[in-house]
């Protein structure tokens, strides 16, 4: 037999051995794998709460003070609009609030001066009516008092009404002005919580319109994921349920996480989920909330795993505690 022969037959032994110890590994994992009673098991995607950091008013960005990755606290400033037109603005209504009080003084002085004319007026209608009685003043000298009192009295309710007016251009005027301090504090971007800077969507100088995105927080504290379980799964399910998630990229790092909602209908399973077969099948979307999200740093939103459940009184096995 011949060298080459040998080689050949040996080559093919050893492939013999190697494809049936793989086969066998394959069938102990499978069995190694395979749940035991009470547990019910789902694939997902770790997810995190997500906040799109947007402009509320159009406007020029003027500075973006965050980086991608930077951490960031509740109510730290983000980014900045240029608001030098709306201060222009602002300072305009502010010298409109100060006119217009300035000529509401001056109207309550007006209506002092007619109240004290059309007291007097009223006064001398008083007397000469008084005269006229003893014969001492004609009817021309009443009727002359007369038209003085009511001309007094007019001029009083149009001065009450001019200072109602220009109240009403001072509550205007201050309207104005918080509208505009409302755009200016509008314009500075804060964070609403904290969290991680995931992306940086706009640059200083860009125009945005309303709504125009300038970053995306994200809240590692908030981590999640959503499975999709049938009715028998779900069935013996309710809401603070213990719960565990493990990801594909750590698998000797468990999760602990709590059921943090049960849909109450039923759906398709979402098209990104396995086999288009699978997909017609009716389950109930479950989410799993971490619960000390901190604990393993290397878990990042967006990374593939697996997410278990239990269905009985059962112990975690010893790979998911």
């Amino acid at each position: 037999m011949s060298t080459n022969h040998r080689r050949s037959r040996l080559f093919a032994a050893s492939l013999l051995v190697l494809l049936a110890a793989a086969g066998g590994f394959g069938y102990w994992k499978s069995l190694h794998d395979r749940l035991p009673q009470g547990l019910g098991m789902g694939n997902g995607r770790l997810e995190a709460t997500e906040v799109q950091i947007a402009s509320k008013t159009p406007g020029r960005l003027a500075e973006v003070l965050v980086h991608e990755g930077d951490k960031v606290t509740q109510g730290q400033l983000l980014a900045r609009l240029d608001t030098r037109t709306l201060e222009a603005q602002l300072n305009q209504a502010e010298a409109e609030v100060l006119r217009a009080r300035e000529n509401f003084v001056a109207a309550q002085a007006n209506v002092q001066l007619r109240q004290s004319e059309l007291l007097l007026a009223a006064q001398e209608l008083k007397r000469f009516r008084e005269l006229s009685l003893r014969g001492f003043a004609s009817g021309q000298v009443i009727d002359q008092q007369q038209a003085r009192y009511d001309t007094g009295n007019a001029a009083l309710a149009a001065a009450k009404a001019q200072v109602s007016a220009i109240n009403a251009t001072i509550g205007a005027a201050q309207a104005q002005v918080a509208q505009l301090t409302s755009e200016i504090d509008d314009s500075s971007l804060r964070a609403p919580l904290d969290g991680i800077i995931q992306l940086r969507l706009a640059e200083p100088g860009e125009v945005l319109g309303a709504g125009g995105r300038v970053l995306l927080l994200i809240a590692p504290g908030d981590q999640y994921m959503n499975l999709y379980l049938p009715a028998a799964v779900v069935g013996r399910l309710t809401q603070g349920d213990e719960a565990r998630v493990v990801l594909d990229a750590l698998p000797e790092h468990p999760l602990p996480a709590k059921v943090a909602f049960v849909a109450a209908k039923s759906q398709f399973t979402p098209k990104e989920v396995e086999t288009r077969d699978e997909r017609q099948k009716l389950v109930f979307r479950v989410k799993l909330r971490l619960t000390e999200p901190a604990a393993v740093p290397q878990a990042k939103p967006g990374m593939p795993g697996a997410g278990y459940v239990r269905t009985a009184p059962v112990d975690w096995p010893a790979n998911l505690k």
